[in-house]
């Protein structure tokens, strides 16, 4: 029943409401017809069709429900809007019937609202970026950790990218600010300081190494080059060049007067050279250590001192040191540890020690008793300490039957033996002396060259036979001569050779093998075991200069010259010359008694002659 006269209320209100409507658009209608505003309004309309233009319809939104119909209340009839026109207002039903929509007439009658573009600018201010080093140790990332991080790249805004850009210019001005300009004095301040000196001394070494570094990148570690490469190898297996020194500056238009081996960094070799008679300026003395493990053309030290030096050597026991001696007769003592170039010690030019040119100079004894000795060519022998070079500890005149001072021009200690040694000298003889005990002094006399000794060399090959004995001699009689200390004539001569004999040097592994340089360019190893008339290898250096000395390496696989030109050229010698095989001291043994007969049988021959 409710629901029924509810139903019966609405349908009346609803009747009540449209004649409402029709009675109000009776009464509005003169109105309108009669409004100003509605007749320009159709001329406008009137106009916008003839251009073609159709004029906008007013929209109004549809019923929600179908049941939705307009209707009119008196009370709102009697609404007037703000020029005292009477405004009515309609109602519509919304699909919800307990909500109601109003829309005005006047409201209905506009256009569409037109939209327009609207810039908005967004601004955000990201925190300023802030960069920190950390020191991380190697540990275990976990993978959902990286996740994070890749998805927080992915998020992270560009803006902080555009603020780097506009941080770098300001950094840039910041780093192009201008250094301080140093005075004259401070810069000069400054290479003269010890620290600034060690530094650069340091590094143009390690910069000079790397740049000469060259590196075979072809090389083929299958043998196949070896094959291809088989007879150049074996032409050049016995003696092949290794390094060539020379520098413009330093060692050109110089003789090289000494050679020398590092006995504890063997890849250093010390030459000496005399005067420059084309660089009157430059120092008299130079002696330059060349580092054969590094390719480069410099050498590693340069030493000089104001008088020629004709003899150099590595102290013994003191890795640090060269030891040279001048023609002035001063000992001079160079040290790698000081910056400067010329000697840290020289001994005095006074009558208690050289006053005439030395020509030996070698360090003899054990690490903690050794002493330097050496020899000038007034026949005088001094004993130093390298820690005190103002006088000498020990000296002597070499003197031979108080007949007049032996000139010596060459010495040489045997293998083991601090006590005796052997000296050449210019008259062509050669002398065995002792610095100690009762016969102290020259004891023993050999003859048989016919000019002045160029080098002289003892036996130095250790083995599990002894031949310390045994020492060789060069000349300018253009011979090689092999002695023995138990006999004053020589066991054998070695007269291959066309021009000055000017060195000779056993090898320090090999026993019956020894080298030779003359004065035509030529460099001949002789091997005793082999052959006794020509030399098992020879060499000729290009130009044939004239080869002053020569030095085997410790190894025994190298073998140093030096030239009248300053150059130092190292060559490498082959496996089947330099390696000794296990027979070969045995071998030696039945060589030297060959030797020992064919000379018994060329005295007895020649006495013979004589008689006859």
């Amino acid at each position: 029943m409710a629901s029924h006269s509810v139903q019966v209320n609405a349908n009346e209100l609803q009747r009540h409401l449209e004649a409402t409507q029709a009675d109000q658009k009776k009464d509005v209608a003169p109105l309108q017809d009669d409004s100003d505003l509605e007749k320009k309004r159709r001329e406008a309309e009137a106009l916008l069709q003839s251009m073609g233009i159709t004029p906008d319809v007013p929209v109004v939104p549809p019923p929600m429900s179908p049941t939705s119909k307009s209707v009119g209340t008196p009370s709102e009839a009697g609404s007037q809007d703000s020029d005292g026109a009477v405004g009515p207002r309609t109602l519509h039903w919304d699909s919800d019937p307990s909500t109601l929509q109003l829309h005005s007439d006047s409201e209905l009658g506009r256009g569409p609202v037109k939209l327009g573009m609207a810039k908005i600018t967004h601004v955000d201010f990201p925190p300023r970026e802030t960069v920190s080093y950390t020191k991380e140790t190697q540990t275990p990332v976990m993978t959902q950790q990286k996740e994070e991080e890749e998805e927080e790249e992915e998020i992270a805004p560009a803006e902080p990218v555009l603020e780097t850009q506009t941080e770098k210019p300001v950094q840039k001005e910041e780093e192009e600010a201008p250094p301080h300009e140093l005075t004259e004095e401070e810069k000069l301040q400054i290479l003269h300081s010890d620290e600034f000196m060690t530094f650069f001394d340091h590094s143009t070494r390690i910069i000079e190494r790397a740049l000469s570094e060259h590196v075979d990148v072809f090389f083929d570690y299958s043998g196949r080059d070896l094959e291809e490469k088989e007879g150049e190898i074996q032409a050049g297996a016995k003696l092949s060049l290794n390094r060539h020194f020379m520098d413009e500056r330093w060692s050109k238009h110089r003789v090289v007067t000494c050679l020398d081996w590092s006995p504890q960094y063997p890849e250093l070799l010390v030459a000496s050279y005399n005067n420059n008679e084309d660089a009157p300026h430059e120092p008299d003395g130079v002696a330059l250590v060349w580092n054969m493990k590094y390719k480069k053309t410099t050498p590693e030290y340069v030493f000089h001192c104001q008088s020629a030096v004709m003899s150099a050597a590595f102290a013994k026991f003191h890795p640090n040191v060269v030891v040279g001696g001048t023609y002035s007769g001063q000992i001079v003592l160079w040290d790698n540890r000081s910056n400067k170039r010329t000697p840290v010690q020289r001994t005095p030019l006074s009558a208690a020690a050289h006053t005439h040119p030395v020509y030996c100079v070698n360090v003899v004894g054990t690490q903690n008793a050794h002493n330097l000795i050496s020899i000038s060519t007034d026949g005088k022998m001094c004993s130093w300490s390298l820690d005190m070079l103002s006088q000498p500890q020990d000296s002597m005149e070499l003197v031979f039957k108080q007949s007049k001072a032996v000139a010596v021009t060459s010495m040489s200690f045997p293998l083991g033996d601090v006590n005796n040694f052997v000296v050449g000298s210019e008259d062509g003889s050669v002398y065995m002396s002792c610095r100690h005990g009762s016969k102290a002094g020259i004891s023993e006399m050999f003859e048989g060259h016919h000019g002045p000794i160029t080098g002289i060399h003892c036996h130095t090959a250790a083995g599990p036979l002894d031949f310390s004995h045994l020492f060789v001699t060069s000349s300018f009689d253009w011979t090689v001569k092999l002695w023995s200390t138990k006999n004053n004539k020589p066991l054998y001569s070695f007269e291959d050779n066309s021009d000055y004999v000017y060195d000779v040097m056993w090898s320090p592994t090999h026993p019956a093998l020894f080298a030779c340089v003359d004065g035509v360019g030529h460099l001949d190893l002789w091997n005793l075991n082999n052959d006794t008339e020509v030399p098992t290898a020879s060499i000729t250096v290009e130009g044939n200069p004239a080869l002053n000395r020569v030095r085997w390496a410790h190894s025994g696989r190298e073998i140093a010259v030096g030239d009248s030109d300053g150059q130092v050229i190292v060559y490498d010698v082959g496996e089947q010359i330099a390696v000794p095989r296990n027979d070969e001291w045995t071998r030696f043994v039945r060589t030297l008694a060959e030797i020992n007969e064919n000379r018994d049988d060329a005295e007895e021959l020649a006495a013979q002659r004589l008689s006859a």
